[in-house]
């Protein structure tokens, strides 16, 4: 049984993000740390419309068990960014379609609006080189580049968006803030990047 808090405050921010195109309908990934090695997440089944008790999966990084089969396949990516910035309480990984098209073709993001460059400002897209093994390393890379930035914002070329933060709220708004961003570059192709 998970605390229904956090399975409320999840399936809130879930919900608004999945109709905002951030989420697929088994596509992303969301959780919130409960404690130093316990983090609430979604399953791998998990439909984001419709997130509920059932899918969501409590892991605890220190005694790995057979939940972890159960858990979204971005598990260990989340585990390995909780163990590396003591200060994430919350992390997701979306893949909102403009932001997502504009890693294809560019290596920086400089939003061209008031609030993508106020509450976001610049910043680098990330090239994971190839897919084949990105999986393995993905952990390990994504954590790094957390540790290296003082972001809580990673874009991935080809692969979405991995945020962190102290507030749920907070983390789906600057998401969003991107997203809006992006969406204004692709309306207006010919704004200086």
């Amino acid at each position: 049984m998970t605390d229904r808090h956090w399975v409320d405050e999840i399936r809130h921010v879930a919900l608004s993000m999945f109709r905002k195109n951030f989420f697929g309908v088994y596509h992303g990934s969301i959780s919130a740390r409960m404690d130093a090695s316990v983090f609430l997440i979604n399953t791998r089944e998990a439909i984001f419309d419709e997130i509920g008790e059932d899918s969501l999966i409590q892991l605890d990084s220190n005694h790995p068990d057979y939940r972890w089969q159960q858990a979204s396949l971005d598990a260990p990516i989340h585990e390995e960014i909780y163990r590396r910035i003591p200060h994430a309480k919350y992390i997701a990984y979306t893949m909102p379609p403009y932001v997502t098209a504009y890693t294809l073709t560019d290596d920086r993001f400089v939003p061209p609006d008031y609030f993508g460059d106020k509450m976001l400002g610049e910043i680098s897209v990330y090239d994971p080189r190839r897919f084949s093994d990105w999986y393995d390393r993905a952990p390990f890379e994504i954590a790094d580049y957390f540790k290296k930035h003082s972001g809580n914002l990673m874009l991935i070329k080809g692969y979405g968006v991995y945020a962190y933060d102290r507030d749920l709220s907070q983390m789906a708004k600057k998401i969003a803030i991107l997203e809006n961003s992006a969406r204004l570059l692709t309306l207006k192709p010919d704004v200086d990047r």
